[in-house]
């Protein structure tokens, strides 16, 4: 039974999405929860992605964590 109180139960948490071009599809990775899905467009792909990820965590809900943070370092090597 749906009722108004059920978006309360809802959960919402950001997450980092990589995306990266492999022949003709883009790919969208969740690296904190480890889904992967793919679009003929960047946008298909990362709605895809929410789609696969969303369902996942309907699932197998992630244990509250404190935010991180993406950055980047530079490896000079031979």
């Amino acid at each position: 039974m749906s009722g108004i109180g059920d978006e309360n139960a809802m959960k919402s948490r950001n997450f980092t999405v990589i995306v990266y071009k492999e022949e003709e599809m883009y790919i969208a990775e969740c690296p904190e929860v480890g889904t992967v899905d793919q679009g003929y467009t960047i946008e298909e792909a990362i709605a895809n992605l929410k789609e696969a990820t969303r369902l996942y965590l309907e699932e197998f809900p992630l244990p509250e964590t404190s935010p991180r943070y993406i950055t980047s370092i530079e490896v000079k090597y031979a």
